[in-house]
């Protein structure tokens, strides 16, 4: 076993990305550094350094204690890295998921009820008079 490995290769196999190729376009789009600095996905990670990924809204902080390349098994991930992740992150994250759709962007997902009945105002009067469902002229031959 070496002592440091490639950053998005550690990612993977410490079970923080599901896959090398999306830890690999975390690191790119900013979402990985280490010391504060942004790194590339080819970056070699030493034993003691700390890892922080950012995973909107919180930014999670792990320290290495080993430098692997291959994936491993979920109970042996006490030994690969500590979670030094500041507290208050994880009551950003509490507080995130207790607002529900208080921070959501206009436009973005289900429409509220008041996004609803302003889109009934807008598309009613046009549609008035487009459709006839006046089943009363039929002939009845009967």
């Amino acid at each position: 076993m070496s002592d440091e490995a490639r950053i998005d290769k550690w990612l993977w196999a410490a079970r923080i990305f599901k896959t090398r190729s999306i830890a690999a376009d975390a690191i790119k789009n900013g979402r990985v550094t280490i010391g504060g600095m942004n790194v590339k996905p080819s970056r070699m990670v030493k034993v003691g350094e700390v890892v922080s990924v950012r995973k909107p809204p919180v930014t999670y902080s792990f320290k290495l204690l080993k430098a692997i390349e291959q994936r491993v098994g979920a109970k042996l991930l006490p030994e690969i890295y500590e979670n030094v992740t500041p507290r208050d992150q994880y009551e950003l994250l509490e507080m995130n998921r207790i607002s529900g759709f208080i921070d959501r962007q206009r436009g973005t997902g289900r429409p509220t009820k008041k996004d609803r009945r302003a889109l009934d105002d807008f598309v009613g009067p046009a549609l008035e008079g487009y459709v006839d469902f006046d089943f009363d002229d039929e002939d009845d031959d009967d």
